[in-house]
């Protein structure tokens, strides 16, 4: 089940990108074999229970030539192949693109890392955090005068990184069939990172974007679309970009007719509008907002925590969280109208 029914795939197995790659491409109806090096007591290296599932696991020793031809076996049957080690890694292995396209090739082989295969920073070590400062887009997250705030590892590894990896593998994938040529798939972070801010890019060449934190239409300098605290400490996200959608949250909110915050989209204004939203969430606590907002297009919502989110409503009429193992975990997307997904399996039996 799944639109990659039947398409094999060997992952390497890693930690963050690689192994939402491989859970993505699982998720999808892949049949992915998740090569991990020998471990003591069961524990495979870098196991995550989420990131995990979908797979069927090898232990194998790369580091002896029995275990690098086990390996080769494995990828000269399968039509994909991702990794996300360093440059250079898989070629001292005896695994890099060379060796496994002359044993098949058709074969895709897809490449994850933070600085790319090539360029002065390819060698050296790096994280999320280091690949998001570099692209520029760490630099727009945070509040204006102070710290960029890191985004959790969700824009990097998982957005920028293993999303991009997933479209590139499954783009060479049809060029693949349609040819029996296969390729190298270079995903970095840095590149992806760059793509997503593209039109925040556009919006500062036009003028309509400062290069600036917090001061923005998206990015929290726009009271209208911003988050709040309420009266119980919980919060708000406000989202009302559109005159339509302003004009009825002034309504819901009491506020329209008042002149000082009508132009909402004129900067000058700014200030006003923060204050008397500031002042008007602060009187109710976060439910009471959720109930009041919830049926109408005002563009608000309530912040939830993880574990609320699973229980919100919209969020179970859809069924994107889901029970695997006895554990909860959102469940793979996106949707389907013929070649729905299976059922995620738990992470992989060894």
């Amino acid at each position: 089940m799944g639109p990659l029914q039947g398409v094999k795939v060997v992952e390497i197995a890693g930690i963050g990108p690689i192994s939402f790659s491989g859970m993505m491409l699982a998720d999808l109806g892949a049949e992915v074999t998740r090569i991990e090096r020998p471990t003591q007591g069961g524990l495979a290296w870098g196991a995550s229970p989420v990131l995990d599932r979908g797979r069927v696991a090898r232990q194998v020793d790369l580091k002896t030539s029995a275990g690098i031809e086990e390996a080769l076996g494995l990828i000269a049957a399968a039509e994909v192949l991702i990794e996300g080690f360093r440059p250079g890694v898989m070629e001292r292995l005896g695994l890099g693109p060379d060796e496994c396209l002359v044993r098949n090739p058709a074969l895709v082989y897809g490449r994850m890392t933070g600085w790319g295969q090539s360029g002065r920073y390819a060698h050296t070590a790096g994280h999320d955090i280091t690949y998001l400062a570099i692209s520029g887009a760490l630099h727009m997250v945070g509040e204006p005068g102070r710290k960029p705030v890191p985004p959790v590892n969700l824009l990097g590894d998982f957005g920028a990184g293993g999303a991009y990896l997933v479209v590139g593998v499954v783009s060479a994938l049809l060029h693949a069939r349609a040819t029996g040529i296969g390729q190298v798939v270079d995903a970095a972070i840095v590149d992806g990172a760059a793509s997503v801010t593209g039109m925040l890019h556009g919006f500062l060449e036009q003028g309509a974007w400062r290069d600036e934190r917090g001061v923005n239409l998206l990015d929290g300098g726009a009271p209208f679309y911003d988050t709040y605290r309420c009266a119980d400490g919980g919060w708000v996200a406000v989202g009302a970009l559109e005159p339509q959608f302003y004009a009825a949250l002034l309504e819901a909110l009491g506020m329209a007719g008042d002149e000082e915050i009508a132009n909402h989209l004129d900067p000058a204004t700014w200030p006003a509008i923060r204050a008397r939203f500031t002042a008007k969430f602060a009187e109710r606590p976060r439910d009471h907002w959720h109930a009041l907002f919830a049926d109408s297009d005002c563009c608000v919502a309530p912040v939830l925590s993880m574990r609320e989110a699973r229980e919100d409503g919209h969020l179970r009429d859809r069924g994107v969280f889901v029970e695997v193992g006895g554990m909860p975990q959102p469940a793979p997307a996106p949707r389907f109208s013929v070649t729905e997904p299976a059922a995620p399996a738990t992470q992989p039996p060894r």
